[in-house]
């Protein structure tokens, strides 16, 4: 659902902003005063890439966690412990099934980043 919503959010910004270029077109034809408008589109595209890149970067965490998830769990329930006759406790060395915790906390901050966004432009 994220990614669709993103693909109709992302049309309905780019068919905006065709219909303000359009107008800024007619306004300048007509010799109007365009500083406002001008105005305007620069803080929608700056809110639009400021949205629209880090909801991005969180739909490829979520594929990137959904594409392993399954090999992560079958490293996971193979990988033997092994017996440490030293200190006579199981060593159990699980970091080739944990995934990488920098994914997830690029997923985390551009969650975060998003909801900052969305409340500066308010």
């Amino acid at each position: 659902p994220l990614a669709c919503y993103l693909v109709i959010g992302t049309s309905f910004i780019l068919s905006g902003f065709v219909a303000l270029f359009h107008i800024r077109r007619v306004m300048k034809t007509g010799g109007e005063n365009t500083d406002k408008l001008e105005k305007l589109m620069v803080r929608i595209g700056v809110f639009s890439v400021l949205y629209t890149v880090p909801a991005t970067c969180v739909i490829a965490c979520y594929f990137y966690e959904r594409l392993n998830m399954e090999y992560w769990k079958i490293l996971a329930t193979q990988h033997k412990c092994r017996m440490n006759n030293q200190t006579k406790t199981l060593d159990c060395l699980m970091a080739a099934s944990i995934p990488a915790v920098e994914i997830f906390m690029v997923k985390i901050f551009m969650l975060l980043v998003v909801g900052i966004t969305s409340g500066m432009w308010i």
